[in-house]
């Protein structure tokens, strides 16, 4: 059994007086390099300060601190430049979740070359899109994905060197082990950099692919300064300071890698824990891992919680763990209500995006409202709109906009790059707009109501898939929802849910129309779902949201649903 106590006040207040000490807002100095400044810093500081705790599906281990991992990544930094990588020159970044990832990572910092992570389960066709449009002068991938850059190799044409890390030599591509060997050659201990630099907090650091829909994904330029805005990520939402070990669940392709296993937790002085998931992922396999490694504080999409709750929580002992949060997309009530009764943790929720850090939250201290995104970070002037850019008042839907007029906050993206028709509809009158919408209560808390798009009219009103998905979860049959607007010759649109079932029922006439007068009782009749279909799975991002446009393309023309995990 789980022996839990609240934590002590002064762990829960640490938001405010965060705040009121004047840290926050943030701003950033005019350079700043989060490899040096940080990594180096703490690791001359404090040569056994541990950074970084790897473990993988068969147990091994591998343990890093902040000296280590920067000598790793000069070591690195000297191979780039041998190569012939310099500030400017941008880099494709293809690895699993490996020590390797965040040593390239700090050593293209250190350059001052601009980086772009992407997932590993991209297709050769997704890699030759992404080099091409980005127009990349080098590749590191593990032997796995090198495969995939070799099938497209002569399509990218900007594509000059290929770093291996990981398995045998391979023709046309330079070994990282093997040439970390020659350490006389790849120092560890400084940077032999013929172009040193100081980086500026404008310069361009960081670019990432947004989850896309049908057509190619956006690309987001951040900067040096980007790493700062983090501060906000780690220390204010998931509750991290020194000693702490904080554990994110995300690939090293996803923005949220960037949020929860890097830049805000290192700069509170914490330990970032990876465990390195190839294949399958077992949900199951985390709860181990969070008693074991006495995890602090824990971050994962909805869809992990929703499978985890599945199992018996109680009989692992979490004592050390606590804070949880979760992003993503919205979290639903049931779920965590399940992992409170579970754990005797509550979920504290957060929104942002690839484009900004975490710009709304349940911040460590604030009283958590089930449901609620939370209130709005510090420096971040959150405004929802209409359709004509005017504010809404409390209780009304809007869309989510940042007011710019009083300046950009530290972690906004520099913009969309070569897209100037997507950073025209996005930066409007001195706003910045999310492309989501949301509704704000008296006391500034925010309610997740859906992306722009994903709001269904029906028979003139118009209705939160979110709402609806809410009511459909507390069924006890049902596993995960997602639900959309179906064509509909008198509505305009009809509601249909897709509905993966737990592992105890069956699929029947009788259980619809069960779930359906469910959902009458408890919401509004017009929002009840007149069309039920049930299936294994849902379709989802590598970042483990769904994509209910892939939903709404079935819901309008049928056939196969194709549920495999992508973004294209």
């Amino acid at each position: 059994m789980n022996a839990r106590k609240e934590p002590e006040l002064k762990v829960e207040e640490s938001c405010s007086k965060a705040v009121q000490g004047g840290k926050y807002p943030l701003t950033a100095p005019e350079y700043y390099n989060f490899a040096f400044d940080v990594v180096d810093k703490i690791g001359n500081e404090d040569r056994n300060r541990l950074a970084l705790i790897w473990v993988n599906q068969h147990g091994e281990e591998k343990k890093f601190t902040f000296h280590d991992l920067s000598k790793l990544s000069n070591q690195a930094a000297n191979l780039l430049i041998k190569n012939g990588i310099t500030r400017g020159d941008r880099v494709f970044l293809l690895l699993p979740r490996i020590p390797e990832w965040w040593i390239f990572s700090l050593a293209l910092i250190k350059l001052g070359a601009i980086q772009c992570p992407s997932p590993v389960l991209l297709t050769p066709n997704d890699i030759r899109q992404r080099i091409q449009f980005g127009r990349f002068k080098m590749v590191i991938a593990d032997p796995e994905n090198a495969e995939k850059v070799d099938e497209i190799f002569d399509d990218c044409p900007t594509l000059c060197k290929r770093v291996l890390v990981g398995g045998e030599e391979r023709c046309g591509w330079v070994s990282y082990f093997k040439e970390i060997r020659n350490t006389t050659a790849l120092s560890r201990h400084r940077v032999m950099n013929p172009f040193p630099f100081r980086s500026k907090s404008s310069d361009p650091m960081l670019m990432l692919f947004t989850s896309g829909t049908s057509k190619v994904p956006k690309l987001v330029l951040h900067n040096y300064a980007y790493p700062i805005g983090h501060s906000i990520t780690a220390e204010l939402w998931h509750g991290l300071g020194p000693g702490d070990v904080h554990f994110t669940v995300s690939d090293t392709g996803w923005g949220k890698n960037i949020w929860g296993n890097y830049f805000g937790q290192w700069i509170m002085g914490a330990c970032v824990f990876i465990f390195d998931v190839r294949g399958k992922f077992h949900a199951e396999e985390l709860l181990p891992i969070l008693e074991k490694y006495e995890i602090t504080s824990f971050c994962a999409p909805p869809t992990v919680y929703r499978m985890l709750v599945l199992h018996d929580l109680t009989r692992f002992d979490f004592k050390y763990l606590r804070h949880c949060t979760a992003a993503g997309e919205a979290l639903h009530t049931e779920t965590s209500r399940l992992w409170r009764e579970g754990t005797g943790l509550t979920i504290r929720e957060g929104y942002g995006q690839t484009e900004t850090v975490c710009m709304i939250a349940t911040f460590t201290g604030d009283t958590v409202k089930p449901g609620s995104m939370g209130k709005a970070s510090p420096g971040w002037e959150i405004e929802l709109h209409d359709d004509d850019g005017n504010p809404v008042p409390d209780g009304e839907n809007g869309r989510i906009a940042l007011n710019l007029k009083n300046g950009r906050p530290v972690g906004l993206m520099e913009g969309y790059v070569n897209c100037e028709e997507e950073n025209q509809k996005s930066f409007i009158n001195g706003y910045y707009y999310t492309g989501d919408k949301a509704w704000r209560d008296e006391d500034g808390y925010f309610w997740f109501v859906g992306r722009n798009d994903d709001i269904i009219k029906s028979s003139g009103y118009r209705i939160s898939p979110q709402e609806v998905e809410e009511v459909i979860m507390q069924h006890p049959s049902v596993h995960e929802v997602a639900v959309v607007g179906a064509p509909d010759p008198l509505r305009g649109s009809r509601i249909k849910a897709y509905i993966v079932l737990k592992p105890d029922y069956d699929p029947t006439e009788s259980l619809v129309r069960d779930i359906q007068r469910h959902t009458k009782e408890l919401t509004a009749p017009y929002k009840y779902p007149r069309e039920i279909e049930f299936v294994k799975s849902l379709p989802k991002s590598y970042a483990g949201k769904i994509k209910r446009d892939i939903l709404r393309k079935h819901a309008e023309n049928g056939g196969p649903l194709i549920t495999a995990v992508g973004d294209r």
